[in-house]
């Protein structure tokens, strides 16, 4: 089974060609659960398989499964990456159309390791709300991005570089699963530190952990903060533990025409996977 690993900003995946490999969808989330595993196999916050794609606008298909198993709606990381990775097989040009779970996402090139996507439109925003823990309020905003919906939670941190990581990961946890998210939600922080300056960390639903970036957190961070009119909306950088994401919103008034994510991509790995454990 051959493989490519790669990560957009230290989000790491797995990528695995189905239109080489021709595997059943079915034996797909086992395999993202045992490849995705520090120290026992590979390793990596999610596994991608490029397939054939429905929708005949779109060049390939992107399947996207968390480190656990369970099944992503949408990636912004993954989704640069596996444009590059889509560019350099030749399965398309240096503009791409990808269809995901979400629905369908443009891909740019910009670079040799810089890409850009669009990222699905906000479906759901919800601007201003509180959600209780352990009898603390904490405000927040909730996003959905595509439909299917991909859920974020949005939530101011003062202090956030400075945040003891047990305490906020409780916290992050608490709120990942808290009722008044139905669908479960990825956990953006958030503190502004300057004129278009962002600083978060995501803990990420079905990583059940911080990771070192988040495309789609990053999108629907900015998204909130450009509506509340707290950042500019254009060339926003936001700053995450794999280095730095820019957001652009195109906006009419209150809707959200286009959220475009770019940002590095990183071929670490491309091999032949032997892992014994694996039972397809």
């Amino acid at each position: 089974m051959r493989f490519w690993k790669m990560n957009g900003a230290g989000n790491d995946f797995i990528i695995l060609n189905n239109l080489e490999e021709q595997f059943p969808a079915s034996v797909f989330p086992g395999l993202a659960k045992t490849l995705c595993t520090p120290h026992l196999s590979l390793g990596a916050d999610g596994f991608m398989v490029v397939d054939k794609a429905d929708d005949p606008k779109a060049d390939f298909k992107m399947l996207f499964y968390n480190s656990d198993g369970s099944v992503g709606e949408m990636c912004g990381n993954g989704a640069r990456c596996i444009c590059r990775y889509g560019y350099e097989t030749g399965l398309s040009k240096e503009t791409q159309v990808v269809e995901t779970t979400a629905g369908l996402v443009t891909g740019k090139r910009i670079t040799k390791r810089e890409y850009q996507v669009r990222l699905n439109d906000p479906t759901v925003i919800r601007l201003e709300e509180s959600v209780t823990v352990e009898g603390t309020p904490y405000p927040c905003a909730y996003v959905e991005l595509g439909n299917p919906g991909l859920p974020h939670a949005v939530v101011p941190y003062p202090g956030l570089a400075q945040a003891d990581p047990d305490q906020l990961r409780l916290l992050g946890r608490a709120l990942r699963f808290h009722p008044q998210f139905p669908k479960g939600a990825n956990v953006n922080f958030y503190e502004i530190t300057g004129p278009d300056q962002v600083l978060e960390k995501t803990y990420e639903r079905g990583v059940e952990d911080f990771t070192l970036a988040c495309g789609t957190g990053t999108g629907s961070l900015v998204t909130v903060l450009t509506l509340l009119g707290k950042v500019s909306g254009k060339g926003v950088k936001v700053t995450m533990g794999g280095g730095v994401l820019t957001i652009d919103v195109d906006r009419d008034e209150d809707r959200v025409t286009d959220l475009w994510l770019t940002g590095p991509t990183n071929i670490v790995a491309k091999g032949e996977i032997f892992d014994e454990e694996l039972t397809l």
